[in-house]
């Protein structure tokens, strides 16, 4: 069984990849959400193209918000959305 996680896009990432979630085997060097993000960005032009546009993006793992440094472990969940303003 290979080590996975649940990946979530919200808001403009979720129109930009062209899908809401997704299920991504997890890289046995990836240890951090700066690791994962450095992955997804390598195995697809598209993906380094759209978080590019989101340089400050927020991460969630298992529903708690998080940073680039947050641990990354099989099973969790990641949810990445642009960062919100307001006014």
């Amino acid at each position: 069984m290979s080590d996975s996680v649940t990946v979530f896009y919200f808001a403009g990432l979720r129109e930009q990849v062209g899908r809401e979630s997704e299920t991504v085997t997890l890289a046995p060097d990836v240890q951090t959400v700066k690791d994962f993000l450095a992955v997804l960005r390598q195995q697809d032009a598209a993906f380094d193209a759209v978080f590019s546009r989101f340089p400050r993006m927020r991460v969630a793992v298992n529903k708690v918000m998080g940073d680039l440094s947050t641990a990354v472990r099989s099973g969790d969940e990641i949810a990445f959305f642009p960062p919100m303003t307001g006014g």
